[in-house]
């Protein structure tokens, strides 16, 4: 099944890019990154970022602009059968030449899992220096870490967004 990216979801005073590699068929079936409800990501920014936790998507977009951060995906195409990134073939990365120039206040990249990370430096050759940051996945596919284990390695976020919060 060939499988295409979202848009990437920024602001002018985006500061942080938080990347997956391609989003899951829920994701695209609900045309919303992280769509799935046992996807960790939005369980793991809520309480971050120190706000009550929504299923609203609106609402999760809001959260990532009131704290500068970018989401987007590594791929822009890819065939892929399922939502298992293990499964992923004939893949095109995204412009993130174009994109880190048009948002010149990105300092850090994040990736969303060690695939992420895999595919941008497969791909993508940086201009200018970035902090480089992988993280657990969030997908409900990455069982072999506990939730409180991997949420403590996304508390990261906070130091990056000067969000300092105890949770």
């Amino acid at each position: 099944m060939k499988s295409f990216s979202f848009p990437p979801f920024s602001s002018d005073r985006s500061n942080v890019l938080i990347l997956g590699t391609m989003p899951g068929l829920k994701s695209l079936e609900l045309n919303q990154y992280y769509g799935h409800n046992q996807n960790n990501f939005w369980k793991f920014l809520f309480p971050i970022l120190n706000e009550d936790f929504s299923n609203d998507y609106e609402t999760r977009k809001a959260l990532l602009q009131k704290n500068n951060i970018a989401i987007w995906d590594v791929l822009q195409f890819c065939d892929r059968v399922g939502s298992l990134d293990s499964a992923i073939k004939n893949e095109i990365a995204n412009d993130f030449e174009s994109f880190l120039n048009e948002h010149p206040n990105i300092t850090t990249i994040l990736f969303n899992g060690k695939k992420a990370a895999a595919f941008f430096k497969k791909y993508v050759t940086l201009e200018k220096s970035y902090q480089l940051i992988t993280l657990p996945s969030s997908s409900p596919a990455n069982a072999g870490q506990s939730f409180e284990s991997k949420l403590a390695e996304w508390k990261v976020i906070n130091s990056l967004t000067n969000n300092q919060t105890d949770i």
